[in-house]
Order: structure tokens, then C-alpha cells, then sequence
């Protein structure tokens, strides 16, 4: 009697599919979801899709690289994971350190500067020692802007804006009548950013989860049941070919 592991599937060809070099999205958004059912469907540890995780950050860095994308936003941890367990949010959260120490001299081969947007602070000092010593070793970089969501929650974002937003009010920095979108979007993290193209987002949930709300008002969403372990090349390339297919009218004709 033979038995069938469905997760252990043979791997497809890749296919050849052409991309528009001038067509490229600028900024795109990855909710990197699905490494914990990774684990479990080969009754590992959840901690070992994280890790496994990490591996494709490297790989998708390089594709972004290669095809020219401008900025590459992670959502790596939200200001709701810190209701996992203990030791999983540990374990995540050191993972930044063990991250940079080993791709760090190819991400400054590779032309990469490091940013991170979310509450940086709120951190563990490892964590914070870590990634800050990449932002200073990338600063002067000028290509691929690889930003990691650390800490991040949009709805946080948005409250916060609001109240520093009133705080000038208040001490006539600004005035209400100026108020407008693009004066509000400066007081966001991303305020020096622009807003994704393209949201990537893995392991077959539709939803935003807390992620770049204001941002992604017109930004072409893409979903797919890939688990992010598993998220290869030829899938962001699928992803990208499906955003040269689209019309985007920005609420025009």
C-alpha cells in the first residue's frame, strides 16, 4: 500500500514566463504567512517554518534585486504577535540577529540598504542592536531598500499620527486647514516611502491583518496558497506577471 504525503509534492518546471522590464512594480508588500503550517505538516516545530523562513528572505531579496524593484517591504512582526507564545516571539524576534549575521556581506554586495518601519523602540535590545548595526553598515547603499515591518501595526500608525498631528495644532506648527493626504501620509512611518504596487500575501488568508491601511488604498493585491517557506522565485514571478496584467485607473476610467 503506498501513502501519500500531499505537502511532499513533485517539483513543477519551472515555466518560462516573460516579464515586462519596464512594467516593474516600484514598491512591493509581502505578508509572510504560513510558516507555522509549514512546521506542522512535517510535524516539526513551528519554530523550524520560522527558520525555514529566513532562508527565503535571502532568495526574494535576490529576485527583487534582479528585477529591479525599488523597495521590498517585510511584514516580519506585528504589534499582535506579541500575543504568541513566549518562547515563539523570542525565537522570532532574535531572528533578525541571526539574519543579518549571515546574509549581511551579500546584501552589501548586492547594492541593499536596510530601513524598518514600526515601533523600533519597543524592541528587545538584541533585536534592536542588530538590526540598527545593519541600518548604519547599509546607509550609504543606493539600491533594493529592504524595509522590515518590526513591530509595526497600522492602526497604531494611524493613532499616532492623529496625536502628533494634534500636538502641532496645538502649538501652531500646523495649521488644521492645511491638513491634507499627503501632509497626513508625513506623519506615517512610510513617510518617506511610496505606497506599495504590489501586496503579496502567502499561505491562502485574504486579508490585511493590520498592515499598511492607509498605504495600500490603490495597490494591486495578490494572494496565493503557497506557504512562505515554500515561496520560490517562480512564485514572485507569477505574482509579478499578474500585476503587468492589470489596469491600474486610480479610481478613474
Amino acid at each position: 500500500m503506498s501513502i501519500k504525503f500531499p505537502f511532499f509534492k513533485k517539483r513543477k518546471k519551472k515555466r518560462n514566463i516573460s516579464l515586462d522590464r519596464d512594467n516593474m512594480p516600484r514598491h512591493v508588500a509581502i505578508i509572510m504567512d504560513g510558516n507555522g503550517r509549514w512546521a506542522q505538516q512535517r510535524g516539526l516545530p513551528r519554530v523550524a517554518g520560522h527558520k525555514e523562513g529566513m532562508k527565503v528572505v535571502k532568495d526574494t531579496v535576490k529576485t527583487a534585486v534582479k528585477h529591479n524593484i525599488k523597495i521590498l517591504t517585510l511584514y516580519t512582526f506585528s504589534t499582535e504577535n506579541w500575543r504568541r507564545p513566549k518562547s515563539e516571539v523570542d525565537y522570532i524576534l532574535r531572528l533578525p540577529k541571526e539574519f543579518l549575521h549571515t546574509y549581511l556581506p551579500e546584501l552589501m554586495e548586492n547594492n541593499v540598504r536596510i530601513e524598518t518601519i514600526g515601533d523600533f523602540n519597543g524592541l528587545p535590545k538584541h533585536t534592536k542592536e542588530a538590526v540598527q548595526y545593519a541600518k548604519d553598515q547599509t546607509k550609504n547603499n543606493n539600491g533594493l531598500l529592504l524595509n522590515f515591518a518590526l513591530n509595526y501595526g497600522s492602526r497604531l500608525e494611524i493613532i499616532n499620527a492623529i496625536k502628533q498631528i494634534n500636538q502641532d495644532i496645538n502649538q501652531a506648527k500646523l495649521s488644521i486647514e492645511a491638513l491634507d493626504e499627503t501632509l497626513f501620509s508625513n506623519y506615517l512611518y512610510t513617510n518617506n516611502l511610496l505606497d506599495p504596487d504590489l501586496l503579496i500575501r502567502t499561505s491562502g488568508e485574504q486579508r490585511l491583518s493590520n498592515f499598511l491601511l492607509w498605504q495600500l488604498a490603490y495597490t494591486e493585491f495578490w494572494f496565493t496558497d503557497v506557504l512562505w517557506p515554500d515561496f520560490k522565485e517562480e512564485v514572485f514571478n507569477d505574482a509579478l506577471h499578474e500585476y503587468q496584467q492589470r489596469k491600474r485607473r486610480y479610481g478613474g476610467i
